[in-house]
């Protein structure tokens, strides 16, 4: 978040220099005022585009997932975000981390990764039943997984059959 003030800032920095350049190259016909009104728009301009380019980039930089959910706000303090909705949060599926047992080929192991506008991205280790759409998440101590490949002590929990999640983990692997 520190890095996205600064970089406003810089933007805007880079925009009144514009503006003063232009203003000396017109011998000062322009106004004063365009300096401010130039920081101004290169400080909001690179906000916008920060918001609205924050979900492409962390799929670029998160290669080998693939998007289940994702979180679209628009807020009175964005307006422009009643044009198109700004991305904030989103699941993804893990798909290079997918583990199957040979002995239970119906159920796979993955990560759903939880990703949020300005937190760090959360693994959570997920157990799909592709046969029985449902899933078990590896949270608890006591749940271990044995020797034939099924789970002692998962707490199955039943998903939608068209569940994004459980179509992608189970076409994976």
């Amino acid at each position: 978040m520190l890095f996205e003030l600064i970089a406003a800032v810089v933007a805007g920095v880079a925009l009144a220099g514009l503006a003063m350049l232009l203003r000396w190259l017109s011998r000062g016909r322009l106004p004063k005022w365009i300096i401010p009104a130039m920081a101004g728009v290169g400080m909001l301009s690179y906000s916008i585009w920060s918001e609205y380019s924050w979900f492409d980039r962390m799929n670029i930089a998160l290669p080998g997932i693939a998007v289940s959910w994702k979180n679209e706000q628009t807020a009175f303090w964005r307006p422009w975000s009643y044009i198109e909705p700004v991305t904030t949060r989103f699941t993804a599926v893990d798909l290079k981390g997918a583990k199957r047992h040979p002995a239970q080929p119906g159920l796979v192991m993955v990560d759903i990764l939880l990703a949020a506008r300005w937190q760090p991205v959360k693994p959570v280790k997920v157990v799909y039943d592709c046969q029985n759409a449902r899933r078990a998440d590896l949270i608890d101590s006591s749940m271990n997984i044995a020797d034939d490949g099924r789970l002692v002590g998962a707490e199955w929990i039943k998903v939608e059959p068209d569940d994004a999640a459980l179509k992608i983990a189970c076409s994976s692997g």
